[in-house]
């Protein structure tokens, strides 16, 4: 009953170091990655004025797939850290005079590691297929419908980078005056509307402006002469054309599990394989933090105790775990373009870590 008492409290105290160093270093690292993939969008606080609160919520809801991506790195990296410091301060060597088997003192690593595979898996299959969603869709909006308070009397505003747009004034109910629009979407006619008047309005498409009484003067292409159609009452859109302007557009990152293992017939075949491979690195790219932890283990855990410690088993724990990742790249890529090799992206997951779980658990063994 001692004994079972003692191992339990060596578990725990193991264990909330470890939990503690995994959630400091991963917060870290994700503040450090949200950081930098945020600066792209500083443009937008910058030149278009936008709230701080549209930027956080914007840049927020990529901070899972950060996670996702992160969680079994940083997991490797704990694990490794605290048993190799566990060792230097000779805690490790007491503990196995106490008679503690290695997968005893592996078990608080591998219940790290199983807990974050979880959130792995919770993340990958619903939190960041619906986050992404979210972020695209949240970005179209923006993106189209920025022009609602972008325009300033008196300023030539780019709405797009085909559409220039000049207001001589504006009403608190978004009604325009003195308005001149350069629309240079057709290259080869760019044409200069003017309206004494107008309304702005959005739609799910994007901003719209209704002109009333103005003129639209283009130079014809083939005669070379000046065209000009005056109206009482036209339309033009403001929306940005973009690549994957659509909402609708369903990227393969974005999709739920149900539409990876279905994805749209109508799509070409090699677009179907990405969506295929997609599934697949869904569902094993969580027992990579299994593994990355046995590999930490195995550095930490065997070999010969030395006084001063080693860097080695550290330094090609490391390595390994890089070609590792490099590896799991390059077999999606693989399997992207023939799905034959399909069964390589489990057999780069589950191997190595099989491998290592043998050796660290069996060397010990008695004879």
């Amino acid at each position: 009953m001692d004994r079972h008492r003692y191992v339990n409290r060596i578990d725990r105290y193991i264990f909330g170091q470890l939990l503690l160093a995994l959630l400091l270093v991963t917060a870290g690292l994700v503040a450090l990655i949200w950081l930098t993939q945020s600066l792209r969008f500083i443009q937008l606080i910058v030149n278009h004025g936008l709230s701080p609160v549209v930027f956080m919520r914007l840049t927020m809801l990529l901070v899972p797939s950060f996670v996702s991506t992160i969680l079994p790195i940083t997991c490797f990296i704990v694990v490794l850290f605290t048993y190799t410091r566990l060792a230097g301060d000779r805690e490790i060597t007491v503990m196995r005079a106490a008679g503690m088997s290695d997968f005893a003192l592996a078990r608080p690593a591998l219940m790290l590691a199983v807990c974050a595979m979880l959130c792995g898996y919770l993340l990958n299959i619903v939190l960041v297929p619906a986050s992404l969603r979210a972020f695209r869709n949240y970005e179209f909006e923006i993106r189209n419908q920025i022009a609602a308070f972008l325009l300033e009397p008196g300023v030539f505003t780019p709405v797009t980078s085909h559409i220039t747009v000049y207001v001589q004034s504006r009403g608190s109910n978004d009604s325009l005056h003195g308005i001149l629009i350069e629309d240079a979407r057709d290259p080869a006619a760019p044409a200069t509307i003017l309206a004494r008047s107008g309304q702005l309005m959005l739609s799910p498409q994007g901003p719209l402006v209704l002109l009333r009484h103005g003129s639209r003067q283009q130079i014809d292409p083939k005669t070379g002469q000046l065209d000009v159609l005056t109206f009482n009452r036209n339309t033009i859109s403001l929306a940005q054309a973009a690549k994957n302007a659509s909402p609708e557009m369903t990227d393969s990152a974005e999709a739920s599990m149900p539409e990876l293992f279905h994805p749209n017939p109508a799509l070409p075949a090699d677009e179907r394989a990405k969506w295929l491979v997609e599934a697949q690195r869904r569902l094993s790219a969580p027992l990579t933090t299994l593994c990355f932890t046995l590999i930490g283990l195995f550095a930490a855990l065997s070999g010969v105790f030395r006084r001063h410690g080693s860097m080695l088993r550290p330094a090609l724990a490391v390595i390994t775990v890089t070609l590792l990742v490099a590896l799991g790249l390059g077999v999606n890529n693989l399997a992207a373009r023939s799905i034959t090799l399909l069964p390589l992206i489990w057999t780069t997951v589950l191997a190595p870590g099989v491998i290592v779980g043998v050796l660290l658990f069996l060397q010990r063994a008695p004879r």
